[in-house]
């Protein structure tokens, strides 16, 4: 085991001396990529890998609004990830919120409502323009 150890030790350091090798990565989008709005994921893991299915809501309305309503999750996409993956893209999505949050605040988690206005009251007797 000594001359495997030594051995190692020599292609490692014969390696070093040479330098790094440098890697460029080229990035190709295929003629059938596209690209989808979600506002929001589910999904779950196994041992072997990550699930992820991006998805958009639409309400449909059915009988009266005072009844239950339905609304249709759509499953856009799903993307399969192994574990290493998936912990490169946690560490991504970290990152650039934190980036996002330096730049333009916390993100709300909050939907905001639009607040009804009341109608503006409709004086009976309103002036005539240019003649009083």
């Amino acid at each position: 085991m000594a001359e495997d150890v030594g051995s190692r030790e020599n292609i490692e350091s014969t390696a070093s001396k040479k330098g790094k090798k440098s890697i460029t990565i080229e990035f190709i989008k295929p003629e059938d990529f596209r690209q989808i709005y979600a506002i929001g994921a589910a999904g779950g893991h196994s041992p072997y890998d990550f699930r992820i299915g991006f998805y958009n809501d639409t309400p449909k309305m059915f009988g009266d609004a005072s009844e239950s309503r339905v609304i249709e999750r759509r499953v856009e996409t799903e993307v399969i990830l192994s574990p290493v993956a998936a912990l490169e893209l946690s560490r991504w999505l970290t990152q650039h919120i934190n980036e996002y949050e330096s730049v333009f605040g916390p993100i709300s988690r909050a939907i905001p409502r639009m607040t009804k206005k009341e109608p503006a009251k409709v004086d009976e007797s309103t002036d005539i323009q240019g003649y009083i």
